[in-house]
């Protein structure tokens, strides 16, 4: 079987800005037409390696190369790299076809071959009826299509996205969240996406990378990071999870060492229930409820201390399982309490 190649290799990886490590030590590898993802909060260097990856910001130590080639040094327009920004950046004095045009332009190519490239572009993104207008006649989502339109038409081989969607409302985004993957799929292309969106880095990506405080908690598929997050922050952080440690975790699992437990993952039954051989079991009382819509969250204060967040799908017409001030018992498999450890 043929090993995939590599498109970007980080390799000890480091931008510091003054006493700031935006990004410490890191070190990855992303596979050529896969759909990555940087996942982080504001702050934690996953904006800092793209743009490093982009060359608008240069290593302090360590190496970068796309597809084979190190690029420490190269400036962005030299780099086999393009960038789709949040605020789009079209230019508004030109047309959709002129904007989608413009790399063309300045590459020289004839006329009529940037128009034609131009058509294909704009129905790729389906847009191609719109290329006579100017960007401030379209929507927020068409014009996002615009710029990606744009910067596919260089045929770049990563594509980087800063952001692209957080400008657009919920039901927008997720269009443009299937529209994209979509898109990444017919045209092949390495797809670096950054998003402090945890749904939107699961639902769109092949890999993504966690970072916090400039450097990588964890990489894996979507359902790796989530049903098995190697620490407290990728718990924390990707979904809802309790983090259970200390005393807590001694008294839940017998076992000091931290887990964590997803809330959907608890049954909550009334308090004289029976426990299933296998299953972890603690009394509690409910402290509050929460309506979602599809599901409803319950704050469960426990006996001896603590609190557990837990999930119910509401199958009922939306009246909740049990009310606040009820006593209730929560259990779960054993086999689902997940480790956690430090930083990968």
């Amino acid at each position: 079987m043929q090993q995939k190649k590599t498109a970007v290799c980080f390799d000890g990886v480091a931008r510091h800005f003054g006493e700031v490590h935006a990004v410490d030590n890191v070190s990855f590898e992303i596979g050529d037409g896969e759909f990555f993802s940087m996942l982080g909060p504001s702050g934690s260097g996953k904006t800092t390696c793209l743009r490093l990856i982009a060359g608008f910001e240069q290593p302090d130590a360590g190496h970068i190369a796309v597809h084979g080639v190190n690029v420490d040094g190269v400036p962005p327009y030299e780099r086999d790299v393009n960038t789709v920004f949040q605020d789009y950046a079209l230019f508004p004095h030109m047309t959709v076809s002129e904007n989608v045009e413009y790399g063309l332009m300045i590459r020289k190519v004839a006329p009529g071959e940037r128009r034609r490239q131009s058509r294909e572009m704009l129905a790729l993104v389906k847009l191609e009826a719109l290329g006579d207008r100017k960007p401030n006649q379209l929507s927020g989502g068409q014009r996002q299509r615009v710029a990606l339109a744009r910067a596919l038409i260089n045929r770049p081989g990563v594509l980087l996205l800063d952001e692209p969607l957080g400008a657009l409302d919920l039901k927008l985004r997720e269009q443009m969240q299937e529209e994209l993957k979509s898109l990444q799929r017919q045209v092949g292309i390495t797809f670096v996406y950054v998003t402090h969106d945890q749904n939107e880095a699961l639902a769109m990506s092949d890999r993504l990378a966690v970072f916090n405080h400039g450097r990588i908690e964890q990489i894996g598929a979507p359902a790796d990071i989530y049903e098995h997050p190697a620490t407290a922050f990728v718990a924390g952080f990707v979904g809802v999870s309790n983090i259970c440690e200390g005393g807590l975790a001694q008294r839940l699992s017998g076992n000091p060492q931290p887990f964590a437990i997803r809330p959907e993952k608890i049954t909550m039954t009334a308090a004289n229930e029976p426990v299933p051989d296998g299953w972890f079991s603690v009394a509690g009382r409910v402290r509050a409820v929460t309506y979602h819509g599809a599901t409803t969250r319950y704050a469960v204060a426990l006996d001896g201390g603590g609190e557990l967040a837990v999930m119910r799908q509401n199958n009922s017409g939306g009246r909740p399982a049990a009310a606040a001030g009820e006593t209730v018992r929560l259990t779960w498999p054993r086999n689902l309490n997940q480790l956690l450890g430090g930083p990968a």
